[in-house]
């Protein structure tokens, strides 16, 4: 397997459990906070999908889809543009919310179609590639793009958990 294949793999994984959490939810389901105050299903994804975005926008030197795609001004949010949601406060949590789950899904699938052209492209050569220097040691390509498929599944794991969280009585 080539490690543009193995990656192409990971990040498609992300993405079906993007879709499996989202699939029927509605506004509800999809903004309810566990405990009051913990982190939704439409933050995590909308967080998660920020963060692939963000990251791989910046190793591939394109733009990213939350700005190229207009979706900053579909969501709305009262967030700054460069927000992936890194250390929200509780106030910040609770400004990302939807109406339905189309908006993150067509935002998801967005970022996923930029990222696997991306990853498709990639030589073994290629992950070797030094990112970011601000590390020690430096951070490649290969190890960024592997901690970004770290953190989306964690965070895709989360929204499936709370998606199985019995609802509060009414």
């Amino acid at each position: 397997m080539l490690p543009s294949e193995l990656l192409s793999d990971a990040f498609r994984r992300i993405s079906d459990s993007v879709v499996s959490v989202l699939d029927t939810l509605g506004p509800d389901d999809l903004n309810r906070r566990p405990g009051g105050s913990g982190n939704s299903i439409s933050w995590l994804i909308w967080h998660l999908t920020r963060v692939q975005d963000d990251h791989v926008a910046e190793v591939s030197g394109q733009e990213q889809v939350w700005t190229a795609g207009g979706f900053v001004d579909r969501f709305g949010f009262r967030l700054s543009v460069a927000d992936t949601g890194y250390g929200h406060s509780a106030s910040q949590v609770s400004a990302v919310t939807v109406d339905s789950g189309t908006l993150l899904l067509d935002y998801h699938r967005a970022v996923a179609d930029q990222t696997l052209g991306f990853v498709r492209s990639l030589g073994a050569a290629d992950l070797d590639r030094i990112v970011d220097e601000r590390w020690d040691p430096p951070v490649t390509l290969g190890v960024r793009l592997i901690s970004v498929v770290g953190d989306c599944l964690k965070h895709a794991g989360q929204a499936a958990y709370i998606r199985g969280l019995p609802s509060p009585p009414v």
